[in-house]
This record gives structure tokens, sequence and C-alpha cells, in this order.
């Protein structure tokens, strides 16, 4: 792991005068469930309780954005918490995902903890599973992950979220001490709070996801058996050569407010920014008039309703849309709304997901 000098922090952490808002959301990802058969491989990968929930974090930018860095500085923590502790693979764990693919197949190593900036392991970018092509598909050489818990949709069996590339590497900026907790040990360090007030995670060349046009970067992959959270500010790179500022809580200056950089998931069971659930849709945006809000659940029915909030969180619109099908168009009527930026949410049977819209 490279170390550079904290005065790169304060260069991350400049901003731009005029942000033209390139993140549209951060994603979390049920990966993986494990299950008894898993855990026969404690005593090679480390004990790794049935249950657990492997979750992976993509930050989604509009084309020609590229990731910068996660961070934390004295006005805005950055945190990912359990209740319990995390999964740390052994045999090939690590603070980034820097194994091969042939040694992820092996025991538990594609669930371990890491941080990361686009690799899920060397020569290979994580991706949705939902968006991988199921070609040159992993297989487990000693007979495990095979769960198909419906709760983590795709089994890593038929799309594994791997797609071979090359990967920028994480560099680490003041949090040396708190990123060892995702080393390769399960001894009580493992958790359950990595925090910084003046550190972070970055890509020093930018990062950019392995489908340029869809511009989802992996940023972390945690496992654990307890209630996992994070709250996270970010800084992304504009195709100008400026840079852009989103935080979690409370902006100052030109920085911008994202709700998707909060999450919480109650026994495994996230607060809306799951893929399991609503896929949400805005267009056009920016809109004049209106504007079409499609939403795509993995369930046939479902109550669904959606609602808008300005940029300081006023709830501006509401409406319940009753039972909708898996994949459901509203028209959107914004011809009431001043001109400027605004949150849409969408409830579907109680998980919710965000997006930023503009009314022109």
């Amino acid at each position: 792991m490279k170390k550079i000098i904290p005065g790169l922090l304060l260069l991350l952490l400049s901003h731009s005068a005029r942000s033209q808002n390139g993140l549209e959301s951060v994603i979390v990802e049920r990966y993986y469930v494990s299950d008894a058969n898993d855990a026969t491989m404690n005593s090679t990968g480390g004990i790794l309780p049935v249950g657990s929930v492997t979750y992976r974090v993509f930050v989604d930018l509009l084309p020609g954005y590229k990731f910068q860095a996660a961070y934390g500085v004295p006005d805005h923590e950055l945190r990912i918490e359990t209740t319990t502790l995390f999964f740390n693979n052994e045999d090939r764990g690590a603070t980034a995902p820097t194994y091969t693919k042939n040694q992820a197949s092996q025991n538990t190593v594609m669930l371990d903890s890491w941080l990361s900036v686009g690799a899920a392991c060397s020569g290979n970018f994580g991706v949705l599973k939902s968006l991988d092509d199921g070609l040159n598909n992993f297989t487990n050489s000693d007979g495990v992950l095979q769960n198909s818990d419906i709760t983590a949709g795709i089994p890593l069996t038929t799309q594994d979220g791997l797609i071979a590339g090359t990967p920028e590497a994480v560099t680490a900026v003041g949090i040396t001490t708190e990123m060892a907790m995702f080393d390769a040990q399960n001894d009580g360090t493992n958790g359950p709070l990595f925090s910084t007030f003046n550190g972070s995670w970055a890509s020093l060349n930018g990062s950019i996801g392995p489908d340029t046009a869809d511009n989802k970067i992996l940023i972390a992959q945690m496992t654990t058996n307890g209630d996992f959270s994070f709250e996270l500010n970010i800084q992304i790179g504009t195709p100008s050569g400026g840079v852009e500022n989103y935080v979690a809580r409370n902006p100052i200056g030109a920085e911008i407010l994202e709700p998707t950089l909060i999450y919480s998931a109650i026994n495994g069971i996230g607060n809306g920014l799951s893929v399991s659930v609503p896929v949400l849709n805005v267009y056009p945006n920016p809109a004049v008039v209106n504007f079409d809000l499609e939403i795509k659940s993995v369930v046939p029915e479902a109550d669904a309703s959606y609602t808008i909030y300005s940029i300081l969180g006023t709830e501006v619109i509401h409406k319940n849309l009753g039972r909708i099908s898996a994949e459901y168009t509203e028209k959107v009527d914004v011809s009431s709304l001043s001109s400027g930026q605004y949150f849409v949410k969408i409830s579907v049977d109680g998980i919710e997901n965000y997006k930023r819209i503009v009314k022109k």
C-alpha cells in the first residue's frame, strides 16, 4: 500500500466553485449471504458466521466524471460500522482487493472486507452482478459460495460481478492504522467502527467504471453478520478538470448534500439503496414541465409512493402510487416548482431510493 504525504489530502479536498452534480447516487449491492456450507472453510479462511451478508458499495457517476476519494474531515466524519465485527479472510485477505482471480476462487476469499477504487481483485473490476455478462465466471475450488439466498439476488455461480480490466490502485491518506481493521485477521480488532475525521482512501489518477457510459465504480466490500451502516463523503473529478465534493450532512460552501451517502441495514435489510430492490430512473433531467419516473423492482407487485424534496430537505410534492408492477412509469408534473435542484425519493414496500433532479 502506497503512503503519500498528508498535504495531498488538502489537494483532494479543494473544490470547484461551480458544481455539475456528476454523482447520481451511491448504490449498495447485497452480494452474498453465507450459509453452513461456507462455514466448512473456517479453519482456512477464518470464522465466517452463518448468515453473514456481503455488501458492495458503488458510486454511480455521470459519463466523464472520475471517483477521486472517500474522505473524512473535521466537519464531516467518514464512518463504516457494524454492530458485531467485519469478516476478514485470513488466507488471502487484505485492506484492498489485491489477490488474483484464481486466489479469489479459493475458500472464502471472495467475501473478504476491503476498500477499493474500482477493483474486486487484481486485474478485475467489480461490477453489479446484474450488469455482469456471466462469461468467465469463477468456480470456487472448495465447493463453497454456492448459496442462492433470494435476498442477495443473482447467485455468484451465475454472475460473479467481476470484469477483466486494469483498475486503479488504492492510496491511503491518513488512515493507515484505521484501515488495518480490514486486514487478514479476525482477532477482535476487525471492527466494529472504522472512522476518520482526517483521512481518505483515494485514486490518484481518478477512477472510472469499466462501462464508461454507465460509470459505476466499486469503492468497498464489507462482510458482517451485524447491522451494517456507513456515512461517507465523496470527491469526484469533473470532465473539465474541476472537482465536486458531496457530503452526507450539513454542506458548507460549495459542498453538495447527497442523501444516499448515508446507509443503514438492520438484520441485513437496507434502508433503500440496495439494488435487490427498486431501481430509479428519471428522464428528462433537467426537466421543464414534467418528467417520467421509471421504477423497476424485483417483486411483481408492491405498494409504492414518491416524494420530491428541496435541496434543504423540505417536502414539496408527495403521491401514493398504490400497487405497482415490477416495471412502472409515472409522469410527474413539476411545473409549479421553482428552478433549481431537488431530490426525488421512491418507496417500494418501504424500501427507498433517491435521485437528484434539476428543474429548469
